[in-house]
């Protein structure tokens, strides 16, 4: 099975989680290699301009669930 079967999520708290692992499996595809992820973790887990790069990756996934989920609109 697929690690990403859908982009439809029940609720957007879901959607939003999905947007998380969207945005972390993208770093672990970009670099498989576990143990220079977390040589790089210090560098960037205190640098303001790191941490509001990634959520904005974050932020482009949403929109992307969120679409996907037509906003969760039920009517």
């Amino acid at each position: 099975m697929s690690w990403l079967p859908t982009l439809q999520t029940a609720t957007p708290e879901e959607g939003y989680e999905l947007a998380i692992k969207l945005s972390r499996m993208a770093v672990k595809k970009t670099q498989p290699d576990d143990a220079a992820r977390t040589r790089m973790r210090p560098e960037y887990a205190n640098a303001a301009d790191s941490l509001i790069a990634s959520s904005h990756v974050v932020a482009v996934n949403f929109q992307t669930v969120a679409r996907a989920n037509d906003f969760w609109c039920t009517d």
